[in-house]
């Protein structure tokens, strides 16, 4: 294990989850000196190429892509990889891992110990590249958040919804306000909505077009977006209903998906992990809530369709697709495997494929003037891949050099500091 994860785990994650928060906030201290890294290749995050740039970066953020070398900096040699800015996935379920017996965790694991499982699914994403992540699943969530972006804790940026809203016929309109508002209140970044159950137990419609309308006009609202997982013909409803995202989408029809596209609804498909990774690891989560063999067997079968739908996202015109992989356990670490799944499955190019958890991505989170770009202002989050993934797409997997924010938390011996 790491070093520098181990140590945060000690004097972080000893504590009680809740407790993370209330520490007095101590940010990271930026590096003592400039820096600047040089390149031969670089993807700019926008869909440009950028050739010998020298990126400055001083106190977290980029100063200059092609200055003079200041005194007293440290120049990273990364010439003959590909540097790129920290990738972006936008639906991750943090929480969810393995405990010690290899199974999936349930709610029966001790607390210290579903801790750092949380964390550790976080440092094996940030290892693989992605320095900021979307989590929507649990409300341990926030303290892994807060821990992060406030007392330096190693992991990605993280995004949470504290949990979701799940579907209720009865509920009144004014009951589904508050529970937007709960959300709101206990610090949400997003509000993740089920339109339609899982697919496991037959994706059937959850709420009214109506009731999603309440919802994501509530969302809005108060500030925040709303995230929709939906099946079949509630990804019409939603993006006829105001929502900003729509997961999965699948089963989905063409006229589903051109209806989302006309209200400008963000589209979000996945192809290359989630699925895949269930199905590595079905014994791990068998005799668990809907995790049946029945489900199982039904997610392998139709797969098909996960294909199907984002093709036809990639080939309708003006559709908004962003990157995410509804990573659960199994998957942390290898969220990159998407791309791989966007370009042989969906028919994406593999620089838009890049491009989805980078502008993309950031600009679907409100983050577009902070992240997700390699230029002057922005937050110095960058990776190197060796090799160039515009020629082989899975360089994706061979992730050599991360840095979040300044801080360098990955350098491989694929490049050492020319001084």
């Amino acid at each position: 294990m790491p070093i520098l994860f181990r140590a945060c785990l000690l004097t972080v994650l000893a504590l009680p989850a809740l407790a993370i928060a209330a520490v007095q906030p101590v940010p990271p201290p930026p590096p003592p000196a400039p820096v600047v890294i040089l390149t031969g290749r670089a993807l700019d995050g926008s869909g440009g190429v950028l050739k010998d740039a020298r990126i400055g970066i001083a106190n977290g953020r980029i100063t200059g892509l092609n200055g003079t070398v200041p005194a007293g900096a440290r120049v990273i040699d990364l010439r003959g990889y590909t540097v790129l800015p920290g990738w972006i996935d936008v639906h991750v379920h943090l929480d969810s891992h393995f405990n010690r017996d290899g199974r999936i965790a349930t709610d029966a694991e001790p607390r210290l110990e579903w801790s750092l499982g949380v964390a550790r699914a976080a440092w094996d994403s940030l290892q693989a590249g992605f320095t900021t992540v979307q989590s929507v699943g649990d409300p341990t969530e926030k303290p892994l958040r807060d821990a992060i972006r406030d007392q330096g804790f190693p992991g990605p940026r993280v995004l949470t919804s504290m949990g979701w809203i799940e579907g209720d016929p009865s509920y009144p309109d004014e009951r589904l306000r508050e529970l937007v508002r709960e959300r709101k209140a206990e610090g949400a970044d997003v509000v993740k909505i089920f339109a339609s159950a899982s697919q496991r137990v037959g994706a059937t419609p959850t709420f009214t077009e109506a009731q999603l309308k309440v919802l994501c006009d509530e969302a809005r609202s108060v500030g925040l977006r709303s995230m929709v997982h939906a099946y079949r013909s509630q990804v019409g409803a939603a993006a006829r209903a105001g929502c900003t995202q729509i997961e999965h989408a699948t089963y989905a029809t063409r006229a589903d998906i051109e209806e989302a596209v006309r209200h400008g609804t963000i589209l979000s498909p996945q192809v290359g992990v989630v699925i895949q990774s269930y199905l590595a690891n079905k014994d791990r989560y068998l005799g668990v809530g809907n995790y049946t063999e029945a489900g199982m067997q039904t997610m392998a079968n139709d797969l098909h369709y996960d294909f199907e739908v984002c093709q036809m996202m990639v080939q309708t015109p003006g559709a908004k697709i962003v990157f995410s992989t509804d990573a659960t356990a199994g998957a942390h670490g290898h969220n990159a495997e998407e791309f791989i799944g966007r370009v042989e499955h969906c028919g994406q190019s593999a620089m838009t494929a890049l491009v989805s958890a980078n502008s993309v991505a950031a600009d679907s989170l409100g983050l577009g003037d902070r992240i997700g770009r390699i230029a002057p202002g922005y937050e110095a989050d960058l990776i190197a891949l060796d090799g160039d993934p515009l020629v082989d797409i899975t360089a994706v997997r061979r992730v050599a050099f991360v840095m979040r924010g300044g801080v360098i938390y990955r350098f491989d011996a694929i490049g050492r500091p020319s001084r």
